[in-house]
């Protein structure tokens, strides 16, 4: 059982499943439920700017310790005292960390038993289907998990000699100044590094319902996770039809290009056809989950062994891909 980091952003239809009950819509501002977070230009927010990454707060002001990151009501203080880093709602700008800890919140005030999100997924989806995926694993456990480990020097310089989006996001990373988003982003907190410590083998960070990147499962788990989703169980026709429509779609501090997201997910056109089709999101290392609703297809890839690509830019991902798809043939688009 591997971590899967930033895969978590995957088990996002906890959102779809709380609006498909609802609990809550994606146009609702989050201070309807959460009045707490109506405070320092945050009052007209919604959830779906929450989910698009547009709510303006892509990095904390305030440092966060690993304690407080434990105790989700510490948390929800230091979110509602937070101001927008940008106008909230005119872009998007990817939340690196924060919004695991945002989306956690939306979940307990809305939820009926209040439940955090890794409690909700296990009760709702994971422990009624069997399903081996946990955020906030167990320590008894830990045993079971496989350690991650950085790509070599060499293995680098093959993903970014293979793409040039690959080694532009690098770029954009060394060379970024220490009070740009980027930065602030992927420093704060501190005790996690993505880039040049391999901190993800923390079990100590195992236990943490932070749902941003901290989810413990394999291949198989995440895969059976987004099947359940796109055949109709843990939604209905109406929500997978919403789900299938972007938001946004315009160019990131991550990405050249214009990246296409929206309720907690990203877009991109089905095996190279026009408009939109597959629906997914890739994770640190290239770790991903993309799901075809119209299809119903689910591919999900998840290594240990972590690489500097993403979705089409990861050669291991992208070669299982493509060879799905060509299994399909035309008549499937």
């Amino acid at each position: 059982m591997g971590r899967i980091r930033r895969q978590t952003r995957g088990p996002k239809m906890e959102g779809a499943i709380l609006a498909d009950r609802g609990r809550l819509s994606y146009d609702d501002r989050v201070s309807k439920h959460w009045p707490g977070f109506a405070k320092n230009g945050k009052e007209n927010i919604t959830i779906e700017w929450v989910m698009s990454h547009m709510s303006g707060l892509p990095y904390l002001d305030a440092t966060i310790t690993e304690d407080m990151a434990f105790d989700h009501n510490l948390m929800r203080r230091v979110l509602e005292e937070e101001k927008p880093k940008f106008t909230p709602g005119a872009s998007s700008r990817y939340h690196f960390l924060t919004y695991g800890w945002l989306v956690d919140q939306i979940v307990r005030h809305t939820d009926d038993k209040r439940r955090g999100i890794g409690q909700f997924l296990r009760e709702e989806v994971t422990e009624p289907n069997g399903i081996d995926f946990h955020i906030g694993l167990n320590l008894s456990q830990e045993y079971r998990v496989a350690r991650i480990s950085l790509p070599g020097i060499m293995d680098m310089i093959s993903d970014m000699w293979s793409s040039a989006r690959v080694f532009s996001l690098f770029y954009h990373y060394v060379t970024s100044d220490k009070n740009s988003d980027l930065n602030r982003a992927m420093t704060n907190p501190s005790w996690i590094d993505v880039w040049y410590k391999c901190t993800a083998n923390n079990p100590e960070q195992h236990a943490m319902e932070q749902a941003a990147g901290f989810g413990i499962g394999n291949a198989r788990s995440l895969g059976t996770i987004f099947n359940l989703l796109v055949t109709g169980h843990l939604v209905g026709k109406k929500m997978l039809t919403f789900l299938e429509n972007p938001v946004i779609n315009e160019t990131g501090y991550l990405t050249d290009g214009n990246l296409a997201k929206g309720h907690g997910f990203f877009y991109a056109p089905a095996h190279g056809k026009e408009g939109g089709g597959l629906i997914h999101h890739p994770g640190h290392g290239c770790q991903q989950i993309t799901f075809d609703i119209r299809n119903q297809i689910v591919i999900a890839y998840v290594t240990n062994a972590l690489k500097m690509g993403y979705f089409d830019c990861c050669r291991n991902y992208w070669r299982i891909h493509q060879a799905v798809y060509d299994a399909l043939g035309d008549s499937k688009f």
